[in-house]
């Protein structure tokens, strides 16, 4: 064996030393900074499930489950655009059971998807998930908030008992609808508001 003289060895310690320091001064990782993740989110979300089902009401006061339908399927995308625009987030719905397949549950939400479809609701508001996807420049943040079936005026439309015109008024709007057969208090989708994560970073 060869022993180190004295030299060396003060060489040898004095690089591990420097090492340390070295591991020391690293700043930590990022971390996402949830709260406000979800003080950002949930105004979106709470304005776009309002102005939603004001328009609904109204059209189905008006015109009768029918027009309800009708009016959900182009009001529902354009009140996304537009809360997508005034916020810089961007806004969806998703079903694992959808009226629109273009609507289905992307593969990276499928877990999350399914926390709230076992649990809808929390302390009786609709329950939500965080989910982070991607990396660096390209990381994106996702809050999802359970859209729970509702009696009125889900129901109508979603619920197990739907009138035969009306089904086949939705079909005609929707081939392959797979959103029908919902009881009450039953996870019919999820709202999901997207930003890009690197503005949560702390």
């Amino acid at each position: 064996m060869i022993e180190a003289t004295p030299r060396a060895a003060l060489a040898a310690a004095g690089l591990l030393a420097l090492a340390g320091c070295a591991a020391e001064s690293e700043p930590p990782a990022p971390q996402l900074d949830e709260a406000a993740v979800l003080a950002a989110s949930l105004p979106v979300a709470q304005s776009f499930q309002a102005e939603l089902q004001a328009q609904l009401k109204a059209a189905i006061a008006a015109g009768g489950p029918k027009d309800g339908v009708s009016v959900c399927q182009q009001a529902a995308p354009a009140i996304a655009m537009a809360q997508s625009e005034a916020s810089g987030a961007q806004v969806s719905r998703i079903a694992a059971r959808h009226r629109n397949p273009a609507g289905g549950v992307p593969e990276e939400l499928a877990e999350a998807y399914a926390a709230l479809e076992a649990a809808p609701l929390k302390d009786g508001k609709p329950n939500r998930q965080i989910v982070q996807t991607g990396s660096g420049a390209q990381a994106k943040v996702h809050v999802l908030s359970a859209i729970p079936m509702q009696e009125q005026p889900c129901a109508v439309c979603h619920g197990t008992a739907i009138d035969a015109g009306l089904k086949a008024h939705i079909d005609s709007l929707y081939p392959g609808d797979l959103a029908t057969g919902f009881s009450p208090g039953e996870l019919r989708g999820a709202l999901v508001v997207s930003w890009d994560a690197g503005r949560f970073l702390k």
